[in-house]
C-alpha cells in the first residue's frame, strides 16, 4: 500500500502552525481570519477585506502550535524502524491484520492504515468504504485496502486486531473470534462485547476518536508517521470529534490533532475540515431511505424492568433538512428494519455538524414514549409526534445512549401499543437495487408502510380519516 503524500508542502514544516498558517497568514483585528484572500496584504486595516473569527479549529491549533512543533521536533527526521522501540511493541500485533467495523467510516478505516503501519501488519476493510473515507484517501495518496474476505482468502488463520470496535454485531462475520489477538477502541464495554479463550492486547481510551489512541502510541514510541498516515489520522480525528466541537473531544484529542497537522504539513486545517465534511453529507443526501436508516446503526440490549434490544441510527449531516424532509420514507423504513432485526425500538438521530443540534425521528408507540423519559427537555416538532428537538445533543456515544440508559434503569416500561410494527415480515416487501439509479441505491418496494402514513406514535392510519381525529397516547 503506497503512504506517499500527493499534495506538495509549500513551505518548511516548521511554518505550517500546527495547521494554523492560514489563519495567521490571513489574519486581521482581534483575531479574526480574512476572507478576501484577493486582497490580502497583511494590512489588518484594509476597510474592503473581510473577516470571520476564527473557527474553533484554528484556535484550537494555534494555542497548542509550540507545544505540537516541539513534539514533531523531538521525533526522528524520517520514518525508521528502531530497533530498541520493539521491545515496547506487543509482539502479537506483528503481521496481523487491523481491521475496523461494518458499515465502516473514517475513523476505523485511518485507525487500521495506522495502526498497521505502526506495529508491522496491514489494514483491512469489514465493509465499503463511505465519501468522506475517499475523501481522506485521495487527499492523502494513500491505497484503499483490501475487504477482509479477500485477505483471509489467501490467509485465513491471520491474526487480526480489531479497531474502533469490540462487539461481536459489529465485527465482519469473515473474522473468526479465536484469531482476534487485539482490540484498540474507545468505546464503552457494552453488550456483545468480545470473548475470547487467551488474553489479547487490549488498548482502549475514553477518547474522541480511535486514531487518537494511534497517533498518541506512534509519539511515545517516538516514531514519526508518515506524511500520509499522519494526515489520515489527522482526518480522522476531525471526523469523530466533529471538528474539535464534539461532547466527546479531549484535550488529547486537540493534542494529538495540532501535531499531526504539524507533522501532515497542513497549513489551512479548517478549509481541510470543512472540504471533508462537504463529501460525507454529499453522500448522505443521496443515500436511499434504507441506506440512512441502516448506514450508522448500532445495537444495544438491556436486561432490567425492560429487557430487549434497542437500536440507534445517527446521520450527521451539514444539512439536517434535506434529511429530514425526506421524513416520509424515513418513518416507514425505520418501522420496516426494526420488524426485520427483531429490534423492540429503534431511533434515528439527524446531526447537524455544522450548527451542533440533533433532530430525533420517532417511529412508534415506545420510542415516543422512551424519548420523552430520556430527553425530558426535548421538544415535539410536529403535530405526530414523530420528531423531537435534542438541541445540542450531537453524540450518540455520550448524549443519547447514556440518557436512554438511564431511563430504563430507572423503571421506564414498555407500553402496551406496538403501532405499525403489527405488520408481518411479509407486509413489508423486498429490497431491490434500483436498475434507473446511477447510484444503484437500495430500495424496498412493495410495502405495506409505504401505502399508508404513520400516525403518531407510529401507528398505521388511514389517509381520509379527519385531521381532527384524536392522537394516540405513546
Amino acid at each position: 500500500m503506497s503512504t506517499t503524500s500527493t499534495a506538495p508542502n509549500k513551505r518548511p514544516r516548521t511554518d505550517h502552525h500546527a495547521g494554523g498558517a492560514e489563519a495567521l497568514r490571513l489574519t486581521g483585528p482581534n483575531a479574526t481570519k480574512r476572507y478576501d484572500d484577493a486582497n490580502a496584504d497583511g494590512n489588518a486595516k484594509d476597510e474592503d477585506a473581510v473577516y470571520r473569527h476564527r473557527t474553533n479549529v484554528e484556535t484550537v491549533v494555534l494555542d497548542r502550535e509550540r507545544a505540537a512543533h516541539e513534539i514533531a521536533e523531538s521525533l526522528p527526521k524520517t520514518e525508521s524502524d528502531v530497533p530498541r522501540v520493539d521491545l515496547f511493541l506487543p509482539e502479537a500485533l506483528k503481521d496481523a491484520v487491523f481491521v475496523g467495523h461494518l458499515v465502516t467510516d473514517l475513523d476505523s478505516v485511518s485507525g487500521a492504515i495506522g495502526a498497521a503501519a505502526l506495529y508491522g501488519g496491514s489494514p483491512a476493510l469489514a465493509s465499503d468504504v463511505n465519501s468522506e473515507t475517499e475523501f481522506a484517501l485521495k487527499q492523502w495518496g494513500v491505497e484503499t485496502p483490501p475487504r477482509i474476505e479477500e485477505v483471509l482468502k489467501t490467509r485465513p488463520d491471520a491474526k487480526v486486531c480489531l479497531v474502533d470496535h469490540q462487539q461481536t454485531s459489529q465485527m465482519n462475520t469473515a473474522i473468526n473470534p479465536d484469531n482476534v489477538v487485539g482490540v484498540i477502541d474507545h468505546h464503552a464495554l457494552q453488550s456483545k462485547t468480545i470473548v475470547t479463550d487467551r488474553p489479547i492486547y487490549i488498548d482502549i481510551r475514553p477518547w474522541g476518536s480511535m486514531s487518537t489512541i494511534v497517533a498518541h502510541t506512534y509519539l511515545t514510541h517516538g516514531r514519526r508517521p508518515s506524511t500520509s498516515v499522519a494526515g489520515m489520522l489527522l482526518c480522522a480525528i476531525l471526523s469523530d470529534t466533529l471538528n474539535l466541537m464534539g461532547p466527546t473531544t479531549t484535550e488529547w484529542d486537540r493534542m494529538m490533532v495540532a501535531v499531526l497537522a504539524d507533522l501532515s504539513g497542513v497549513d489551512d486545517i479548517q478549509f481541510l475540515a470543512s472540504q471533508q465534511f462537504k463529501a460525507k453529507s454529499r453522500e448522505l443526501a443521496g443515500l436511499s431511505a434504507h441506506g440512512l436508516v441502516n448506514g450508522d446503526q448500532k445495537e444495544f440490549s438491556f436486561d432490567h424492568e425492560f429487557k430487549g434490544d434497542v437500536g440507534f441510527a445517527v446521520v450527521e449531516t451539514t444539512d439536517d433538512a434535506v434529511i429530514i424532509d425526506r421524513l416520509g420514507e424515513l418513518l416507514p423504513e425505520m418501522v420496516a428494519c426494526k420488524k426485520e432485526k427483531n429490534l423492540d425500538m429503534l431511533f434515528l438521530a439527524v446531526v447537524n455538524i455544522v450548527e451542533l443540534k440533533g433532530t430525533l425521528i420517532l417511529c412508534g408507540p415506545s420510542e415516543f414514549s422512551l424519548a420523552k423519559a430520556a430527553f425530558k427537555d426535548g421538544k415535539l416538532l410536529n403535530d405526530d409526534a414523530t420528531m423531537m428537538d435534542l438541541g445540542k445533543r450531537v453524540s450518540r456515544k455520550k448524549d443519547y445512549i447514556p440518557e436512554v440508559t438511564r431511563a430504563i434503569k430507572a423503571g421506564w416500561k414498555k407500553p402496551l401499543d406496538r403501532g405499525a410494527s403489527v405488520v408481518d415480515l411479509a407486509q413489508l416487501g423486498s429490497l431491490e437495487v434500483d436498475p434507473n439509479d446511477p447510484f444503484e441505491r437500495v430500495v424496498r418496494k412493495g410495502s405495506v408502510l409505504q401505502k399508508q402514513p404513520i400516525s403518531p406514535g407510529g401507528t398505521l392510519k388511514d389517509p381520509e380519516e379527519s385531521s381532527e381525529e384524536k392522537k394516540v397516547d405513546a
